[in-house]
């Protein structure tokens, strides 16, 4: 079991962010912990209790006993068994629906609990506990009326066998008398009879239970396989950690499993080497060349419209235009979380798709607005610049230092040890930007993307943050989104993004003069940049 929820984990791991957009996080988790559970107790229940392989078992023997003893009484035993056939597919047929809503519903109140203490600090700032009380009530009624009426099905189905059950004993009692009396049957044989009998009615009762059981437990792996099946693997993505696992299972597409050189072998040959990716970022000006791209659950809503920019190799180009406008869905393609619908991005000349996903994870850092910080140490937390490598206490203090951290996380409890929380909770939001960045000083990746890091702070952290991504920047192909202009005036060349496409690119002078949209940008704020 612990296998499969690691598969399934991996397998979930490696869909395509479109898979992300559409699922919640409840309906996923629901399949590691109560769909799996179910799996998990179906199984362990009819190993270790008279039901499963047990029952089959001695329904099998018991019936060959029995056959042996009197072929007369046969008929009866085969009406019971009949009967018990007919009733449990009626059964089945009649709880589909019931156990699917019966799974769909859980899901459900997972979900709405998770997303609610998620997001305590909103629920608390617009006084939501009332509307999140009357959800989560009617989801748990939802969840009682489903679970009724299948408890119900349950009890009649249980019910209806053991009448039938009864029936047939009073059948065979009297068939078997009349035996007896008429000197057919010796009293011995009719006396083992019915002991056996007892044992085949419980044996059946408990082979009963258990096909009530694989209900639910079917259920449960059609809802699973509703999720997994869709075809959103991302191959790119897969194949480079399957080289990294060095041939342990990640399943593909088709159901079996991601192991290295079984993947797309057409599609990854194409793919370079992580050296190569390395010396191209490192070297190489960024090129969007006539974008296109819509997101893949919005698909008649075009966000790009053939965007054009170069990020030059070392310097700093900063992104500005208007909300709406594209900006941050240029960071999720460069990230490569999604692919332009048309046109492509380049390094040095080269598709970047030419690069596994993993590979390219390398060399891009992502700073975003609200960091995302893990229920873990600081010190674990920086160090997750590097995941897959040992980092040493001196780097990790190093980066903290280079970020402006390293003096409030020293006041911390227990410093480098404190837990910040989840998300971070327990920390400033310039706390919580700083430590980003020193995660990102860590990785020490030639392209860096800044989106909006520093809008949400006040002065006295923002100039800290700030500090912090001047010594970051240098030296790295840096993309800056920003919608306060005095934070990018000192970019080497500053875009205007505006309808999916860039209407201005130059300097921070050159567009002021121009009177274009970006001058009016800087109006509106009323900066004094000079």
């Amino acid at each position: 079991m612990a296998r499969l929820r690691s598969q399934i984990f991996r397998r979930i791991l490696i869909q395509k962010m479109v898979f992300f957009d559409r699922h919640k996080v409840g309906e996923l988790t629901g399949l590691l912990t109560s769909d799996l559970g179910s799996l998990k107790n179906v199984v362990s229940d009819n190993i270790s209790r008279d039901r499963g392989l047990r029952a089959l078992s001695e329904i099998t023997g018991t019936l060959c006993i029995l056959f042996t003893l009197s072929t007369e009484l046969a008929p009866v035993l085969g009406l019971l068994m009949v009967s018990v056939s007919v009733l449990v597919a009626l059964f089945k047929r009649s709880t589909v629906p019931t156990f699917k809503s019966y799974g769909i519903v859980q899901a459900r109140i997972s979900d709405c609990a998770s997303e609610t203490f998620s997001a305590i600090r909103t629920v608390r700032t617009f006084g939501g506990e009332k509307r999140q009380i009357s959800l989560f009530d009617n989801l748990a009624r939802a969840y009682q009326n489903s679970g009724t009426k299948l408890g119900v099905l349950k009890s009649a189905n249980e019910s209806l066998t053991r009448v039938v059950v009864y029936v047939s004993l009073l059948a065979l009692y009297i068939l078997g008398g009349s035996k007896v009396n008429a000197g057919k049957l010796s009293v011995g044989t009719m006396a083992s009879f019915i002991g056996y009998t007892f044992t085949l009615t419980f044996a059946v009762q408990g082979a009963v239970n258990t096909l009530g059981d694989l209900r639910g437990t079917l259920a449960s792996i059609e809802r699973i396989n509703s999720i997994l099946s869709a075809k959103d693997i991302d191959d790119s993505l897969a194949y480079g950690l399957a080289k990294e696992l060095d041939s342990k299972e990640l399943e593909d597409s088709n159901g079996g499993v991601y192991e290295n050189g079984s993947v797309n072998k057409h599609f990854m040959s194409e793919l370079k080497s992580s050296s190569s990716c390395s010396n191209l970022t490192w070297s190489g000006d960024i090129h969007l060349k006539d974008v296109h791209f819509s997101y893949p659950l919005r698909s008649d809503v075009e966000i790009l419209n053939g965007l054009d920019l170069t990020i030059e190799c070392g310097k700093v180009t900063a992104l500005v235009g208007p909300s709406g406008a594209g900006k941050s869905t240029v960071v999720q393609l460069l990230a490569r979380y999604y692919e332009p619908t048309q046109g492509c991005i380049t390094v040095a000349g080269e598709d970047i798709r030419i690069f596994d996903k993993r590979e390219w994870s390398r060399v891009i850092s992502l700073v975003n607005q609200d960091p995302v910080l893990f229920s873990v140490s600081v010190g674990e937390n920086i160090a997750y610049g590097l995941p897959d490598d040992v980092v040493s206490k001196d780097d990790i203090i190093k980066a903290a230092k280079a970020a402006n951290a390293h003096e409030f996380i020293i006041s911390l409890p227990q410093g480098y040890d404190t837990l910040v929380g989840e998300r971070g909770s327990l920390l400033s939001g310039g706390q919580r930007q700083r430590i980003a960045i020193a995660r990102a000083l860590l990785k020490n990746a030639p392209i860096l993307i800044l989106d909006e890091a520093t809008s949400a702070l006040d002065t006295t952290s923002e100039r800290l943050v700030q500090e912090a991504l001047n010594h970051l920047m240098k030296g790295r192909t840096s993309l800056v989104i920003a919608h306060r202009l005095s934070t990018v005036q000192n970019a080497h060349r500053i875009a205007v993004c505006s309808e999916g496409k860039i209407t201005e690119l130059g300097t921070h002078a050159e567009l002021v003069a121009k009177g274009g949209s970006y001058a009016s940008l800087v109006g509106t704020q009323r900066l004094a940049f000079e």
